[in-house]
């Protein structure tokens, strides 16, 4: 399959994506929808999700992305590996969040990643970042106790402003102390993680624990 060319940047806050996603019946998506589910938040191509899914087949995993033309090349290279415990969304995670989760069974929800989520550098668009207040109230709704948010980002100024709302919000303990993270917690690297360490620049991370 010849690469998929999208636009790197995407505007949630355009009117395009306004309209939160009807979600799917689960029962006709995942072979067992009560297995414990990952929830990548900006999954992109979908390639870390795809490889957790044959590393751990007792997992479900569910990725959401606003570009739609890599989530229809996903869930075809998902249907080519013939996994009944992926499926990829195209939706905008910060008007759909509440709407899918609410929709899954209930205590599924284990794992969260936001990983190398797009930096929107200028003040005046600081509200098209992935991480809102919002949804982090969402997570907390939803997240069975003693579940974990992973978060990690090659743009400093990012993972702080990420790593500060998860741990002001009281539905969260961050893990590790105050240092970030030296590793990566999960069994796969994402493609811009592995980009970034073999140019030698660094990659902050932290963990959080739903109390």
């Amino acid at each position: 399959m010849s690469p998929v060319r999208v636009r790197q940047h995407v505007n949630p806050l355009s009117s395009k994506y306004q309209t939160p996603v009807n979600p799917p019946d689960w029962q006709n998506i995942y072979a067992d929808p009560t297995k414990p589910l990952h929830l990548d938040i900006g999954c992109a191509k979908g390639r870390f999700l795809l490889k957790m899914a044959t590393v751990e087949p007792d997992w479900n995993y569910l990725g959401l992305e606003i570009r739609e033309t890599l989530v229809e090349e996903a869930n075809e290279w998902k249907q080519q590996a013939q996994l009944e415990n992926l499926h990829y969304l195209f939706c905008n995670a910060n008007n759909s969040l509440n709407p899918i989760l609410s929709s899954l069974p209930v205590g599924t929800l284990q794992r969260v990643t936001i990983q190398f989520p797009d930096p929107w550098f200028k003040n005046r668009h600081a509200k098209r970042r992935v991480v809102q207040p919002e949804m982090l109230e969402v997570l907390a709704k939803y997240l069975v106790s003693g579940g974990v948010v992973f978060v990690q980002s090659d743009v400093e100024a990012i993972a702080v402003e990420m790593r500060d709302r998860f741990s002001s919000s009281p539905a969260f303990q961050r893990q590790g102390g105050d240092d970030w993270l030296d590793t990566n917690p999960l069994p796969v690297p994402t493609e811009r993680e592995i980009t970034t360490l073999s140019r030698d620049e660094p990659v902050y991370r932290a963990l959080f624990i739903r109390n």
